[in-house]
């Protein structure tokens, strides 16, 4: 079997969705954390998002429930991603944005605010069936706002690690009147934050990060305010899957990120240098330690 074939056999597709909405002075995103007890980064800070269930692949019913037709969601969603796909991913980012973070990305029309406020009831009640949003559409819901997701980036689990994912990253347009709160069972916490203050807060041991997180937010330093990014964002396409390589050491573990120059080489990691090479947040890494329970990046 290929290597490619095993990577399919392997990883489970996902959405990841970056909430960004203009703050006062400055960009900021939405951070969650996870529950102490999740198999997947406890107790770190992450953006929405999860696996793409089969409910969320049936583009037959929802490809006349989203604001973008086949040919958008090709030019704005697709590249190396089917229609299918592309709006498997995109409902699947959407049902997840709202069942960690509260968020609902829908048209805003009509009665739409209350008709959320009682889907979020139900949220808080735990009272939603696990098909709660084909069955909020069908009852006059509304239409998925699919053009308040933008590609950012596509990330597959390195081997080594359990479970496996291959997910698409969107930068998602933070809705009006609405509000993010966790759902307070898989993410017990949620903040706004500065990029470049959750990257201080990772290594004060404050906001905690998963890998990916503190990557992505290391690539939104650039931007100081919401348009940027949203401009540079709807001129990105998913480009290649981003697949790092992990270490397991005898305390703590080591990712190689897939720009790192030894990604492909045989390597041989020494615990004792790490220390010393710690860098500051917002140096330029390629690599990340996991040490006494807080991923920093370390120079080579």
């Amino acid at each position: 079997m290929s290597k490619e074939r095993m990577s399919e056999v392997l990883t489970r597709a996902a959405s990841t969705v970056i909430l960004s909405r203009q703050g006062l002075s400055c960009l900021e995103i939405y951070l969650l954390r996870r529950s102490s007890e999740s198999k997947f980064f406890p107790g770190k800070y992450v953006f929405p998002g999860g696996a793409v269930d089969s409910e969320d692949t049936d583009a037959d019913f929802w490809k006349n429930r989203v604001d973008l037709n086949p040919i958008q969601m090709i030019e704005k969603m697709g590249g190396d991603l089917s229609v299918e796909d592309a709006l498997g991913h995109g409902v699947a980012a959407i049902r997840e944005t709202f069942e960690e973070a509260g968020v609902l990305l829908v048209e805003e029309i009509g009665g739409r605010k209350e008709e959320i406020a009682k889907m979020r009831a139900l949220r808080s009640q735990e009272s939603m069936s696990n098909f709660w949003l084909r069955e909020w559409v069908i009852s006059g819901g509304g239409i998925l706002s699919l053009s308040r997701l933008i590609r950012w980036s596509h990330w597959v689990t390195p081997e080594a690690m359990k479970p496996r994912f291959d997910t698409r990253f969107y930068i998602g347009l933070m809705p009006s009147g609405q509000e993010c709160s966790p759902d307070t069972r898989e993410m017990t916490h949620g903040i706004w934050v500065r990029p470049e203050d959750a990257l201080t807060g990772n290594l004060r041991r404050d906001v905690p990060l998963s890998p990916p997180t503190l990557v992505t937010l290391q690539e939104l330093l650039p931007y100081g305010r919401l348009s940027n990014l949203e401009k540079d964002a709807r001129g990105k396409t998913w480009g290649d899957a981003r697949l790092p390589r992990f270490f397991l050491l005898e305390k703590g573990a080591v990712i190689l990120e897939p720009w790192d120059p030894m990604i492909n080489q045989e390597l041989e990691i020494d615990p004792a240098v790490l220390e010393k090479r710690v860098l500051a947040a917002g140096e330029p890494f390629s690599r990340l330690w996991f040490h006494k329970g807080i991923w920093k990046p370390v120079g080579i």
